[in-house]
């Protein structure tokens, strides 16, 4: 081993060694929120998770999770791990990628180098390696259990992999290194698709080695070539095979009269012999080639091929079990992840546009007795005159106001071509591409969402108090951006080449992906874990910006050694101001409150409860407790969002460890998808409607409720807008569960108006539960929901901690449900778990904790406080706003909106002391965050979006108000005087 070869391989392990200390630091020691809960509780019981699956990471899930030795609590924290690894992979194999890059830009190999070279390679290599081991997206990433770490690490080691095999001379060498790229594809697509887009600029590096003369036509070629090679395998493999294995079984099973799964069985040993058969017939040929791509090809398949975890474990019914892929329909569409639908890309609708009709497409089919039979078809949409248009970037009609207010758009005004373009280019690109990447590499202004990038020229003394304590503001001054421009432009003056391949990689998975994904304007979160490739790629440029410096800025040093040490020393300090900044706001230790935030709406239910649930925050982390914690596993929780397909309903209908099966008596086909998914509303009836008989009326398509379409079919419809359910009294009273002063309240009906809405499957569901359940096991819905979800049912709620529990009684306090004191004081003050919220040391982010955790926490000790008051119970609710103050602190959690609410509870209660500290610490911080934001909102910022703005304003101007108010009515005349002046001269800004 020559000395500059132990060098880069001392080198890149010292920063593998760097990458891998930083996350494991800062790694979160539990599940996080969003998808991590699914991804532990699928890896560690080999589950199956919504698709695409990432079957790969689970088995590698699985394994770490042995390493958790027996304690269920550290499993989250092994499963993390995984990602920390492969993150700290990533650092390491995209050092050795810049050393590769950086010694073709000298044209020698790495034994060749003088000593210059030898610090100008390594110095390159680590600055790029290590701005990218610290920048926003990626550290994210790399310090929770989603598959995007595991992702980024084969997309360092594919490229890592493609430049390293053209450096083989041997060929036959060269081609098993082919041949293990291939593999590292098939692989790749066992764990994210992100991957393949880096094929088609990868062609070119083929196509560079092997033509013997290289031209512009031939360049072009290759690159398409290359895209051809990715839609066979993102089409034709990925989806296209399942679809063609299911021909092959409708053939076998429907035609020839044979057993389920007999085609598929004949399909794969007919794909699997006629490429043993291509192999062994172009060796014998000496058809290298051709020899070549087959093999390769098949250990794409082999990679591809742990896909079949998820129908293995599927057919052995596991608690999680998305889409249940068990049989050969549901694996098929597992795979080709029909769930998601699509979104026109090149040619289709607008979001103004008229549809016409709707006709029969593609037929549904069901595994019947012997054969599979069609019941249903997916719809073929037929739109109207000037409805679709090139390049639809604007297609969501669920968000025409938006696409209206971004494009200056009139009301019935159509988008055209250029408009659609025009919104790519400001929208998608600018706000959900370049904000993302100027986050990454120049500065970004808060984790508030929505935040644009940093003003690096804005002193850190003059943001206000809710910016300058944000731990998510960073300040890079530019310098990545500018050395990544120098080191794109020395790149490209050095080795054209392969600046050119780089290039293509950074347009492919940056712009590139937006313009495929098409994304409407909103999404559930950030989304900027998507591109981390092309950060990838800007990150290198960032490394070879050191040789930059080198040749372009550091002339006037004449001593070369020195001038390479000096522009190591000046790319080192980028990745050094980012460390501290990007560390503050990606440090999770400590972190546990998502566990503990499922765990309290899990103890906020009583024993047996049935719990509805809406999204993945209010879901995910509770399946990871039940599954790896094994914690309150009587409670069923019920996620509205999957309630609206036939396979979730049918699991809700079987025995969980200790939960019963659900209450639902519609039959498989009853549930289908397409069945009953919408139940139009057509008002024909004035009076309620008895809700258990209209269940019945819908589970036999009775003609009394159904209404024509215009193919000549028949549907389902809700005939009125009321709705009632008869109960026994006596029953009810001994369960027990209706407290004694409420029971003259049972009427032995409850009558409700559902709205003039049309219902989906999920509510169907909720209603058939409820029905069926004669109050027999407690119903909850959490209190996470949207309005839509309660079915208009809160005068029957009642509010128990985080969730309200369905009565059979109608006590009326207001639309938001009864708070029942005694039970939610217990469940509040002594089930509920609060680890490390009054831990300053701890980072919670503006957008995950301080929103829907943090507001159900202190809106539930609220709800309590407020009843106490009513009740007479004045030191109690006392006790509840201390406890909430103390288990949530304002010095780690702000005081938000919600608690202008202390101040007038804290009067309520005698404590005047209490109040006035709140009341001036809120005072203060409106003071300060208006001043800042009245200036703002007269400028035009790319550091903040209007809206961002616009929230600052009422929020705070809400909060002063609501003080002065408070104050005013409380015989604190003097502080109200002088609140309310504050109001009005920032109020007096806002309204000029």
């Amino acid at each position: 081993m020559n000395n500059f070869t132990r060098l880069n391989n001392i080198v890149g392990w010292a920063i593998f060694a760097v990458a891998l200390l930083t996350y494991t630091l800062t790694v979160e020691p539990t599940a996080s929120f969003w998808d991590c809960g699914e991804f532990i509780a699928c890896s560690y019981k080999l589950q199956v998770p919504h698709p695409a699956g990432a079957p790969l990471f689970l088995l590698i899930g699985r394994m770490a999770s042995l390493l958790a030795g027996g304690d269920v609590t550290k499993v989250a924290l092994m499963v993390n791990m995984v990602s920390v690894i492969a993150s700290a992979f990533t650092i390491l194999f995209m050092f050795w990628t810049i050393s590769l890059l950086a010694r073709k830009v000298f044209g020698k190999k790495g034994d060749d180098l003088n000593t210059t070279e030898i610090i100008l390679v390594l110095g390159a290599s680590a600055v790029g390696s290590l701005v990218y081991a610290f920048s926003d997206s990626f550290w994210f990433s790399a310090v929770e259990a989603e598959v995007y770490g595991m992702s980024s690490f084969f997309t360092a080691i594919v490229i890592w992999a493609a430049f390293r095999w053209e450096n083989i001379e041997d060929e036959a060498q060269a081609n098993r290194f082919l041949i293990f790229t291939a593999y590292l594809v098939g692989l790749s697509i066992g764990v994210h698709l992100l991957n393949l887009v880096t094929i088609p600029a990868l062609g070119l590096v083929y196509y560079y080695k092997k033509a013997k003369k290289i031209t512009w036509k031939g360049g072009i070629i290759a690159f398409l070539v290359g895209l051809v090679v990715l839609g066979v395998v993102n089409v034709g493999v990925i989806t296209g095979f399942p679809s063609l294995g299911f021909t092959f079984e409708k053939l076998f099973v429907n035609t020839f009269g044979m057993p389920f799964s007999s085609g598929i069985i004949f399909f794969v040993i007919l794909l699997v012999g006629g490429l043993a058969y291509g192999i062994f017939y172009t060796q014998k040929r000496g058809m290298v080639i051709a020899n070549t791509a087959l093999i390769s090809f098949a250990f794409v398949l082999i990679g591809y091929s742990s896909y079949t975890i998820a129908l293995i474990r599927s057919n052995y019914n596991p608690p999680i079990n998305e889409n249940n892929p068990s049989n050969v329909l549901n694996y098929v569409s597992y795979l080709k992840r029909e769930q998601y639908g699509s979104r026109p890309l090149l040619y289709g609708p607008v979001f103004t546009g008229k549809l016409e009709s709707i006709e029969n497409g593609e037929p549904i089919y069901k595994m019947g007795k012997d054969k599979y039979e069609v019941y249903d078809y997916k719809p073929n949409y037929i739109w109207g005159p000037n409805s679709e248009s090139l390049l639809p970037r604007m297609w969501s009609s669920e968000h025409q106001q938006l696409y209206r207010k971004e494009m200056g758009l009139a009301e019935g005004q159509k988008p055209t071509l250029f408009t659609n373009i025009g919104y790519m280019m400001k929208r998608q690109m600018g706000y959900m591409y370049w904000r993302y990447f100027a986050w990454n590499f120049w500065g970004r202004s808060s984790d508030i969402e929505g935040a644009g990038p940093t003003n690096i020229l804005e002193s850190k003394d003059n943001l206000p108090p809710a910016i300058k304590e944000n731990r998510g503001r960073t300040n890079f001054f530019g310098l990545p951006v500018i050395l990544g421009i120098l080191g794109l432009l020395y790149h490209y003056f050095r080795r054209e080449r392969d600046a050119l391949v780089m290039f293509l990689l950074f347009l492919l998975t940056g712009v590139g992906l937006v313009v495929y994904l098409n994304s409407p304007p909103v999404e559930p979160r950030e989304r900027d874990y998507i591109y981390v490739g092309s950060f990838y790629i800007w990150a290198i440029w960032v490394g070879i910006g050191v040789m930059g410096l080198f040749d372009y800025v550091l002339k006037f040093i004449k001593n070369s050694q020195a001038r390479a040490v000096g522009a190591t020393v000046l790319g080192l300090a980028v990745p050094l101001i980012m460390l501290p900044q990007t560390w503050k706001g990606h440090d999770r230790s400590g972190r546990y409150h998502q566990v503990d935030f499922a765990k309290n709406l899990l103890n906020s239910c009583a024993p047996n409860a049935i719990l509805f649930t809406g999204g993945d925050n209010d879901t995910f982390p509770l399946w990871y407790v039940q599954e790896v914690e094994g914690f309150r596993t009587d409670v069923r929780v019920c996620n509205l969002s999957l309630l609206g397909t036939d396979w979730y309903c049918e699991q809700m209908k079987r025995k969980t460890y200790q939960s019963e099966a659900l209450p639902i008596t519609f039959t498989t086909d009853q549930l289908l998808s397409g069945v009953n998914d919408q139940i139009p509303f057509v008002e024909r009836l004035s009076d309620p409607i008895n809700l258990k008989d209209y269940l019945e009326l819908v589970k036999k398509n009775d003609p009394a409720i159904q209404i024509p379409l215009t193919t000549g079919e028949s549907i389902n419809s809700l005939p009125s807008d009321s709705l009632f359910l008869n109960y026994d009294v006596e029953a009810v009273k001994k369960m027990g569960f209706v407290p004694k002063q409420f029971e003259p309240y049972l009427t032995g009906q409850i009558t409700w108006n559902i709205g003039k809405r049309d219902l989906l499957k999920n509510d169907l569901m909720q209603l058939e539960m409820i029905a069926q359940n004669n109050w027999k096991r407690p119903i909850y819905f959490a209190g996470t929901l949207a309005n839509d979800n309660y079915l208009n049912l809160k005068d029957y709620m009642q509010l128990e901690g985080y969730a309200y529990r369905l009565l059979p009684i109608k006590v009326s306090q207001g639309d938001d449900g009864f708070a029942n004191t005694d039970i939610m004081y217990d469940n509040m003050l002594k089930k509920m778990a609060w680890r490390g919220m009054d831990n300053p040391n701890v980072y919670y982010d503006s957008e995950t904790y301080l929103k829907v955790p943090i507001i159900t926490a202190r809106l539930a000790f609220l709800r309590l406080a407020d009843q106490l008051v009513r009740e007479e119970k004045k030191t109690k609710a006392k006790e509840v706003l201390d406890y909430a103050n103390k288990v949530l602190p304002d010095n780690v959690i702000p005081y938000d909106q919600l608690c202008t609410n202390y101040v007038m509870y804290y009067f309520e209660v005698g404590d005047s002391k209490k109040a006035m500290e709140i009341a001036e610490t809120i005072t203060k911080r409106a003071d300060g965050n208006l001043a800042y934001f009245t200036q703002k909102a007269g400028q035009k910022s790319a550091e903040w979006m209007p809206d961002n703005i616009q929230d600052y304003l009422q929020i705070n101007l809400r909060n002063l108000q609501v003080i002065a108010n408070i104050c005013s009515r409380n015989n604190q005349e003097a502080a109200a005087k002088r609140y309310e002046a504050i109001y009005n001269k920032y109020y007096s800004r806002v309204a000029e």
